[in-house]
């Protein structure tokens, strides 16, 4: 059998693209999965640490999908939530971008935007807390 590098190049730039650390493609003939090792510094460990205590204090909105994440319904726009923003259960809060579709994130519950987690643009995957609610 021989290797398609292309499909293996394609998915490795796709762990880039989105920052994830493995990713499985499959057909009915060929399966595929690439993964990188993460070496995180002690300073990453603590940032992560700290971000997961706020985390575990506080209720959290988080991903239903991976995808990027997106504040506004365009580049320029007014962001959805702010922090300190008051919500309602249903109200979109950000868009989480997957495969060209859009993708509406809607509160879970109502309360106040503690804190933003994520970044206009930036890759994220399912279950990652997005905001932080009082």
């Amino acid at each position: 059998m021989k290797i398609d590098k292309k499909i293996i190049k394609e998915l490795v730039d796709c762990l880039n693209e989105f920052g994830l650390t493995e990713l499985e493609y499959g057909n009915e003939t060929l399966k595929v999965k690439v993964s990188k090792n993460t070496n995180i510094s002690s300073a990453s460990n603590i940032i992560k640490t700290e971000s997961k205590n706020k985390i575990e204090n506080a209720s959290s909105i988080n991903s239903p999908i991976v995808g990027t994440a997106y504040l506004a319904s365009e580049p320029g726009a007014k962001p959805f939530v702010e922090k300190g923003s008051k919500i309602k259960k249903g109200q979109t809060i950000m868009i989480v971008e997957a495969m060209k579709t859009m993708n509406h994130v809607p509160s879970t519950k109502d309360g106040v935007i503690k804190e933003i987690l994520v970044k206009d643009g930036q890759p994220v995957e399912f279950g990652q807390a997005l905001v932080l609610l009082d």
